[in-house]
């Protein structure tokens, strides 16, 4: 069984991205989306105006994005899986969402990096949070250019 992380947030985080759960090299770095094609750091970077996020030391990353109000998480807690896909996990469990009000009390906007993390937004939408499914940042997502992918990306901030 693998073991995801515990979530990035603040009391003053106001939006949360929630991935499906990490790949192989996250999982081996401990790091969000540390695949160096995973083009999650790059297109938030954009987003945020902070274009070199991508190239920061991690926990400087993680500093930068919570200082806007934004945290990163994923949707399941536990998995097993074979590889990186989200195609192979089995047997899967989900983060403790009713927690999250105490850490982040001003939460209002979830975001979902991809479509299988995008399966939760009923879920989260009927806690009372807005949301949004993005196009994944995964090199496995080649249908969409970074410029494609970026353009929905934007609605992170509006």
């Amino acid at each position: 069984m693998l073991r995801g992380f515990p979530p990035v947030v603040a009391a003053d985080t106001h939006t949360l991205i929630l991935g499906s759960f990490p790949g192989e090299a996250s999982l081996a770095a401990t790091q969000y989306y540390a695949h160096p094609r995973n083009q999650f750091w790059r297109l938030l970077g954009t987003v945020l105006g902070e274009a070199q996020l991508v190239e920061l030391a991690y926990e400087e990353r993680l500093r930068r994005v919570l200082a806007h109000g934004i945290g990163v998480w994923d949707v399941l807690a536990a998995c097993e899986r074979e590889g990186s896909l989200d195609a192979a996990i089995r047997n899967a469990s989900p983060n403790d969402f009713a927690s999250l009000r105490a850490h982040a009390p001003k939460l209002t906007k979830v975001c979902f990096n991809g479509k299988t993390a995008g399966r939760f937004a009923p879920v989260i939408g009927a806690a009372g949070y807005d949301t949004l499914v993005l196009p994944s940042s995964s090199p496995a997502n080649a249908m969409l250019s970074f410029e494609q992918k970026l353009v929905l990306w934007r609605a992170v901030v509006e």
